[in-house]
């Protein structure tokens, strides 16, 4: 895992001022500030690779019949793909608000609506972790998109 390094309170102000700004938002909440990775934790290959065995885990878990888990897989596979693009980017990505906040820059960059879309259906497989509402059929249709959003978004991937 990466090196973090705690910033200086003081100086707080002063990396906020420095912080990347997303088209039609503003800059990052304080407290995503917090601590500032210095070193990356997985190569962008490793990450490539792992958004799309986390596709493959969660095909698996449909098969046995376990929607939840697969829903909580295809929901990282999305996750996991925006990390690695806001990670190159300099982009905070520690929570949904910033991952939301990654794929609408990323849609806006694109000129691709469909990203957004496509990130919102990901987010709702996550909630079907907890909630358990779907059956197979809706969660195999969601790990359809999810296998389109990470096709859009992989050449996006440096290095």
């Amino acid at each position: 895992m990466g090196r973090i390094a705690e910033l200086d309170p003081l100086n707080s102000e002063q990396l906020l001022a420095k912080s990347p700004r997303f088209p039609g938002h503003g800059r990052p909440r304080p407290a995503s500030v917090l601590f500032l990775r210095t070193e990356n934790a997985m190569t962008t290959q490793k990450c490539r690779e792992s958004s799309r065995h986390l596709l493959s885990q969660a095909r698996s878990e449909l098969a046995t019949g376990d929607v939840r888990q697969a829903s909580e897989k295809g929901w990282g596979a999305a996750a996991q793909m925006v990390k690695t693009i806001a990670e190159q980017r300099g982009w905070q990505h520690r929570g949904h608000a910033q991952l939301f906040d990654a794929v609408a820059a990323i849609a806006a960059e694109t000129g691709d609506d469909d990203v957004d879309r496509l990130f919102e259906l990901a987010s709702a497989m996550h909630t079907n972790f907890y909630e358990d509402w779907y059956g197979a059929g809706r969660v195999e249709r969601g790990l359809r998109d999810v296998e389109t959003f990470l096709d859009k978004l992989e050449p996006l991937v440096g290095g």
